[in-house]
């Protein structure tokens, strides 16, 4: 079954210091996700966001309700961490958020890899242009949130790399660089 990338990046004219603690924050994830998903994080206050850190989110998938838990595999304030599914709609969920300081602001990256159930047809039908809306909405919150005006996004990409390409370590190069879904 095919493994599928998105990236994306979006640059906010806040310094890194301000940026990266509302991610660190889980519950600001309900603010940032779209109302058709009725996300909800389940896992009570406090959520100590570190290496390890579990969280239980309740998802509706198309009208599906789905309980979704996630771990914090990586955990490097403030300049990136990265969560991954335990449990939830995908066979496998990996994302890279990324806090880079540039040009006065800080770029904000996500790099996702992921297999959905159903492989590529389904990802083709549904899950690519859901991860697209996600996506979408999260930017345009964020951009409410941190007073950023009329400017566009460096918007996500899909790709799925090679096996050379993955062998070699540089899927998340090719899942910036490509263009389109390769097969």
């Amino acid at each position: 079954m095919g493994e599928f990338h998105f990236s994306t990046e979006l640059w906010l004219p806040r310094p890194r210091a301000e940026v990266f603690p509302f991610f660190s924050e889980a519950r600001n994830l309900e603010r940032i996700t779209p109302p058709w998903l009725r996300f909800e994080v389940l896992t009570p206050d406090p959520i100590p966001m570190r290496e390890g850190a579990l969280i239980d989110y309740r998802i509706t998938v198309r009208g599906i309700p789905i309980r979704w838990r996630t771990e914090i595999a990586e955990w490097d304030p403030p300049r990136r961490f990265v969560d991954v599914q335990l449990r939830g709609p995908y066979t496998l969920w990996h994302h890279t958020h990324t806090f880079e300081e540039r040009d006065g602001g800080t770029m904000c990256g996500d790099v996702v890899r992921y297999r959905p159930r159903g492989g590529a047809i389904v990802n083709w039908l549904f899950v690519r242009r859901d991860v697209e809306r996600i996506f979408r909405f999260r930017q345009e919150e964020l951009r409410g949130i941190f007073g950023v005006g009329g400017a566009a996004p460096s918007w996500g990409v899909f790709a799925q790399p090679s096996d050379s390409e993955m062998a070699c370590g540089g899927g998340a190069a090719a899942a910036k660089s490509a263009m389109s879904e390769r097969t």
